[in-house]
């Protein structure tokens, strides 16, 4: 909690001035009551018209300085509430973007979504409140009960035994309440997950006429968070009842001994009026911090949920010192990797292997083989188990990540596209990249034509994830993007798999030219595209079951020779 609410110091002006505004409502608050009794007893019943007006004008004037202090307060208020959101939600989102793939993989994408923006919503209302209104019930409760006693320690008695009723009724009601509001918190969870798979899969849940199975998964998590939603509510909504009842219960009760004391002509009148006042000032304040101590227990789920964010350290530490130009020498050392470091399976073991700089390494092998994440430990998107990894012959740990990944091209097996312009797609890693070298990009990724067919060329919009456009094309705008930056060691993860062969060849000349000084680790499904590798490593669950070049692979190897033949013809190979 205390490190949540951090984020107020930076806005401690207006965070200090909303109570102290909201003090001097209060205040006048609490004056009205005996004004009133003194307009009641020596004004109307003594029948001086002066004072009654005099009283009136005071009440008047207290009224208006209230009302100041209420609109100043609900704007410092909202001012604070507001920045500590905004620098809150900043801090989260940088946070998420220091997380490993391992952290995100353990960190589901729509619970992510949920806290970045209902958490911390939900987190901005409350301090709204505490600076509000959570100011102004416990000084109206406090002072109305200390102008009751002064009035009538007698009538108080029925105030001693109000309070802890109601104080019991508030505190079952949030114990009820807060595990429910986990539980909502996290079926909310599930529907941005659902809606957020739903939304990416549109096209293939058409294709395959799935709308009604979508359908009824959305129903299904709509429908659980709405009955546990509807469970917190009832709880919730029995307490406005409960509280009003013990209200009016509490002002019979000083009706009935008060007004026996106004008829013996032991009480005035007035000073029962304004009484009764602060007893209702008094009982509907503690009916508000009730109310507000309900949204707190709601709110405490929230900061829970944004501090396991905060907290969330990424298993990547960036301590690295070296930031030099790299070579591009990658070696691999026995180096083993796992997702859950808590079970026993590795999804890569004892992985040795060295490319010298410049050279062009190929990785192939069957689906779930470990090739992508074995070239995500290059650059440290994902940190390796155990084994060590060297580039130029220091370990990769050694370098700060950004000195590393500036000089690492990866095009994933995903093609990522973002909302913008082509050119501001392609320009990602060098936002400065002056048109010229943008063009000079996308003619080696075979992309400048297409891009040119365009209604506005470069500056064409692409919708989300780059809608717009053909998986080919995104494939090609994702090339060229590596591509501009030149890099040392160019990492492809199966980033052809959507291009003609003819595109893809010519694609793969330009790199051999521009890259030419270059390492370049390609993954690929088609021996066609690293028959001229330097080097092939061949992977099967997570090891290296052969390795060389085409040709010795087609002599050593009877499973690279089987996929070369399920490729490229069953025409005998043989080589004595």
């Amino acid at each position: 909690m205390r490190q949540i609410f951090q984020y107020l110091k930076p806005h401690w002006f207006a965070a200090m001035l909303a109570p102290i505004l909201m003090a001097i409502e209060v205040a006048m608050d609490l004056l009205q009551p005996m004004l009133m009794a003194s307009i009641i007893d020596n004004g109307i019943l003594s029948g001086d018209q002066a004072h009654i007006v005099t009283t009136g004008l005071t009440m008047i004037g207290a009224a208006m300085i209230g009302l100041i202090g209420g609109v100043g307060c609900t704007i410092f208020a909202s001012i604070a509430s507001m920045r500590f959101g905004a620098d809150l939600r900043n801090d989260v989102f940088s946070k998420v973007q220091t997380y490993s793939f391992r952290n995100m993989d353990k960190l589901e994408t729509g619970s992510i979504i949920t806290r970045l923006t209902n958490d911390i919503m939900q987190l901005q209302n409350v301090v709204q409140m505490l600076l509000r209104v959570l100011v102004r019930s416990p000084l109206l409760m406090i002072g109305s009960l200390v102008m009751a006693i002064y009035i009538s320690i007698r009538l108080s008695i029925i105030v001693a035994i109000a309070v802890p009723l109601l104080f019991i009724v508030m505190y079952a009601i949030i114990k009820a309440t807060l595990p429910l509001f986990s539980a909502v918190q996290h079926k909310l969870d599930r529907i941005n997950i659902v809606l957020q798979e739903s939304l990416s899969g549109i096209r293939a849940a058409k294709a395959f006429v799935r709308h009604e199975y979508e359908g009824q998964r959305f129903n299904k998590a709509n429908d659980s968070f709405t009955e546990h939603s509807v469970k917190a509510q009832t709880i919730i909504a029995l307490n406005a009842p409960l509280l009003s009842m013990i209200l009016n219960v509490s002002i019979v009760a000083v009706l009935l001994l008060g007004g026996k004391d106004v008829i013996g002509n032991n009480f005035d009148i007035g000073l029962l009026v304004a009484y009764i006042n602060y007893v209702t000032q008094l009982l509907f304040a503690i009916s508000a911090v009730a109310n507000h101590l309900v949204r707190l227990s709601a709110a405490k789920v929230s900061v829970d949920r944004v501090t396991e964010l905060l907290s969330t350290s990424s298993e990547i530490n960036d301590n690295g010192k070296q930031t030099q130009k790299i070579d591009g020498k990658v070696q691999f050392h026995q180096v083993s990797f796992r997702y859950d470091d808590n079970q026993p399976a590795y999804q890569l073991q004892d992985i040795s292997f060295t490319v010298e700089a410049g050279q062009k390494l190929a990785i192939i092998g069957a689906t779930g083989s470990g090739k992508s994440t074995l070239i995500s430990l290059i650059s440290r998107l994902y940190e390796k188990s155990g084994g060590e990894i060297y580039i130029d012959q220091h370990p990769v740990a050694s370098y700060s990540i950004a000195a590393l990944r500036s000089q690492i091209g990866f095009v994933l097996q995903e093609s990522i596209l973002f909302t913008g312009t082509i050119a501001q797609n392609i320009a990602l890693a060098k936002p400065d990249a002056d048109r010229a070298e943008i063009i000079a990009a996308a003619q080696a990724a075979e992309a400048h034509e297409f891009i040119q067919r365009l209604p506005q060329g470069y500056d064409t919009e692409l919708g989300q994830r780059g809608v717009n456009l053909s998986g080919g094309q995104k494939q090609r705008i994702a090339i060229a993007r590596a591509l501009l930056i030149k890099p040392k060691i160019l990492i492809l993860d199966d980033s052809t798999s959507a291009i003609d062969m003819r595109t893809e060849s010519r694609i793969q000349q330009h790199i051999a030219k521009l890259m030419a000084d270059s390492t370049v680790i390609i993954v690929a499904q088609k021996i066609s595209s690293i028959i001229d590798a330097d080097q092939i490593l061949l992977l099967d669950q997570g090891k290296i079951i052969a390795q060389g070049t085409h040709e010795e692979l087609l002599k050593s190897s009877k499973d690279y020779l089987e996929i070369y033949r399920s490729q490229l013809g069953n025409e005998e190979v043989s080589y004595a």
